[in-house]
């Protein structure tokens, strides 16, 4: 599984990439064939890459603050996946370890 981590938190990017290495997965660099990517909410454009990805094909997994809850359920809409911080973790691995 090819894995693009968009977030620029340093602390985000190295928990989620060793959750990607872990399961195998591949990280990989701009935004072209890509299975999965993993996009702070809170970044400007967010929800329009968001679509984007989504009209290519790709799974997004969207992650923000919980007291983002418009700009959560707006990724939502937009075809993401999307959850708090505090879940972002866990459900990264929940989609690369669909099956326990």
């Amino acid at each position: 599984m090819k894995v693009l981590l968009a977030t620029r938190d340093l602390i985000f990017r190295a928990k989620l990439g060793a959750v990607v290495r872990e399961g195998g997965g591949e990280l990989v660099q701009g935004e072209g064939l890509t299975d999965l990517v993993v996009l702070d909410v809170e970044a400007s454009g967010a929800i329009e890459r968001i679509r984007g990805f989504v009209e290519r094909g790709a799974a997004v997994l969207a992650f923000g603050p919980h007291v983002q809850a418009e700009l959560l359920r707006a990724a939502r809409e937009a075809g993401a996946t999307a959850v708090p911080n505090s879940q972002v973790e866990d459900q990264l691995r929940r989609s690369i370890f669909p099956n326990p």
